[in-house]
């Protein structure tokens, strides 16, 4: 297994260096290093403690927020690339974005808007919901093994193996013993990720009920968004404190510093981008991935490209 965190070194030869995109620093705004500290979870805090309001770690404004995201997206797409580009060359390294919350949180936007401005090559996106009768024949991380990110890629889920402890949990689908084993199950599941090369990193957004009211009568107020609406919704919004309590149990019991939890106030859709981009910045970051030294003797190549310049066209042969 060709898998490690030291930098890969660039060859000296005569090829221009590649362009470094930087991040936005038009307002004050925390660094992703900052950034991951002020939003991770604490364990043993209160899930509805996190005001969804607020916008830690940013002072601009919305149309602010907009434009560092754009700055931001360039810096990330550099990166994902960079990942993807040394996989072709051995390195088995990938990263695992886990995106959890209430309904209305923005999962699917954050999906859209962050996993969007990657190159297509370079991303898996998997959205589970109710397990298919053929994946409650299996054990509950089967469906997610399938979908797991291969080398050079960043996988993105839309929910997740959390699913099966919290829905489960929430609806008493199974006895407590059930779902509680599943903590340990997990732990185990992402330390394995973590030590085949697969980075996770897992973030919960976080809506205030003013602001899940207002998404959940949008959906039923607009032809083209009624499709989104299920009566379940209300069902699931009158368990609120349930949620807020479920959310924090599985944080504390499988937060690590290997496999996070970062809880996203997402109330402004605009700052759960931002901060979601700068968290995946981070952890790219983190990988330190260079690009990769060419396989082949540049100049050599130049040479060879230089002779196939003009192409004559082949002489007719004799019949």
């Amino acid at each position: 297994m060709k898998f490690n965190n030291e930098p890969i070194v660039e060859p000296a030869h005569s090829v221009e260096p590649a362009p470094s995109p930087k991040l936005a620093d038009e307002v004050d705004q925390a660094s992703p290093a900052e950034l991951v500290q002020v939003l991770r979870w604490k364990r043993g805090a209160s899930f509805d403690s996190v005001d969804p309001t607020a916008k830690p770690g940013f002072s601009g404004n919305k149309e602010q927020g907009r434009t560092a995201r754009t700055a931001d997206s360039e810096v990330l797409s550099d990166l994902q690339e960079r990942l993807y580009a040394n996989a072709k060359t051995g390195v088995e390294r990938s990263l695992l974005v886990v995106i959890q919350g209430r309904d209305t949180a923005g999962k699917g936007g954050i999906v859209n808007h962050v996993a969007g401005v990657l190159s297509p090559h370079g991303v898996s996106i998997a959205s589970f919901g109710v397990p298919t009768e053929e994946e409650k024949q299996h054990h509950f991380l089967w469906r997610i093994k399938k979908k797991l990110p291969e080398h050079g890629q960043i996988g993105v889920f839309d929910r997740s193996h959390y699913e099966d402890i919290l829905a489960v949990r929430m609806h008493n689908l199974a006895p407590e013993s059930v779902w509680q084993g599943r903590y340990e199950e997990i732990r185990q599941f992402e330390q394995g990720l973590v030590q085949s090369g697969t980075a996770v990193v897992k973030i919960m957004l976080t809506v205030s009920q003013e602001e899940q009211y207002q998404r959940l009568s949008k959906r039923l107020s607009r032809e083209n968004k009624l499709w989104k609406y299920s009566p379940g919704d209300v069902d699931d919004r009158l368990r609120w404190y349930g949620y807020s309590q479920a959310f924090s149990d599985v944080m504390d019991e499988t937060d690590t510093n290997d496999t996070p939890w970062y809880v996203v106030p997402a109330d402004r859709k605009w700052y759960a981008r931002w901060a979601v981009t700068r968290i995946v910045i981070h952890h790219l970051q983190g990988m330190n991935v260079a690009w990769p030294p060419p396989a082949f003797d540049v100049e050599e190549e130049r040479a060879r490209l230089e002779e196939a310049r003009y192409i004559k066209p082949a002489e007719p042969q004799d019949t």
